[in-house]
């Protein structure tokens, strides 16, 4: 078997059951990386062998490894080890974790059992396994606590270590009030005010966008339904035509009267929505600016 000449990059996913490896393992498919989840540690030497084949045209890899192939874990750093002779290969470990209370915590909310708690307490199997990983940890290179972070803050993080700087892009949505100017920096402008105004409804007044009551008020409308549909086929469209004319940020701004109810509820909508695909951030510059002038 003739070896490639191009360097590859290998990522080892790994660390705590809980700490977000299934985010991360989509993270590296959007990246474009070549993922297996729960590859065996034995079967990694047989894996390098058909990838260091000069015909493989892949060379970006992700893997993830943990304990729910505990009967081969042994091996882990044996192929560790193997891998550090090898001058074709890159190989980095991402290593999650996050604090005990938290893992436990969602060990509850997903139903699921410990891999290591053999029917007992989730903290029990939690401790084993800490004691197991500690020394796979030291020698990872990137450690990330998922603890305080949502999985869309996981994803930017994994983005920010491992995406080449040229395929950086990202969405900035911004809510404001016309009343108060249109954003500077805006990229592109959508005006709402055509919409049902929950101003007019008085309960809501004092609400925001924010608010599930407003939000649902302003998305029963037949006319915001078609909007969305709309305007997500606008952007379906022209976002990756910025993307690949180079730019690395997006601003798009929506706005309505105020800045408080439609644009708001809107823009969260979009930031959910984009968020699948692309990293975004989201600003609501008037939603104060009601109280500020009252």
């Amino acid at each position: 078997m003739e070896q490639r000449e191009k360097e590859t990059k290998l990522v080892i996913i790994t660390g705590m059951s809980g700490a977000g490896k299934t985010v991360a393992i989509q993270s590296f498919e959007d990246l474009g990386y070549y993922c297996v989840d729960n590859l065996p540690p034995a079967l990694l030497p047989k894996f390098l062998e058909l990838m260091k084949d000069s015909r493989n045209t892949i060379h970006e890899v992700a893997l993830v490894m943990d304990l729910r192939g505990r009967e081969f874990f042994d091996s882990l750093f044996e192929a560790l080890d193997m891998l550090s002779h090898e001058n074709w290969i890159e190989e980095n470990i991402l290593f999650l974790d996050a604090e005990d209370e938290k893992l436990v915590t969602r060990y509850k909310e997903t139903r699921r059992s410990h891999p290591l708690a053999n029917g007992g307490l989730p903290l029990t199997g939690i401790h084993q396994e800490r004691q197991m990983l500690d020394e796979l940890k030291g020698r990872a290179q990137h450690i990330i606590d998922t603890t305080d972070l949502k999985p869309k803050e996981l994803r930017e993080k994994i983005l920010k270590y491992y995406q080449d700087d040229q395929d950086v892009f990202s969405v900035h949505l911004v809510s404001f009030g016309f009343k108060y100017g249109i954003p500077i920096d805006a990229d592109l402008v959508f005006d709402v005010r055509f919409l049902p105004n929950p101003h007019y409804v008085p309960q809501m007044q004092p609400l925001t966008g924010l608010n599930p009551e407003v939000s649902s008020y302003v998305f029963k409308w037949t006319e915001t339904q078609r909007f969305i549909e709309k305007l997500n086929d606008l952007l379906q469209f022209t976002l990756p035509q910025y993307k690949k004319e180079g730019r690395t940020q997006l601003v798009v701004a929506i706005g309505c009267t105020g800045g408080q109810h439609r644009s708001v509820a809107l823009t969260e909508h979009f930031d959910k929505l984009l968020g699948k695909q692309y990293m975004t951030h989201t600003t609501h510059r008037d939603i104060e600016k009601r109280k500020e002038t009252t």
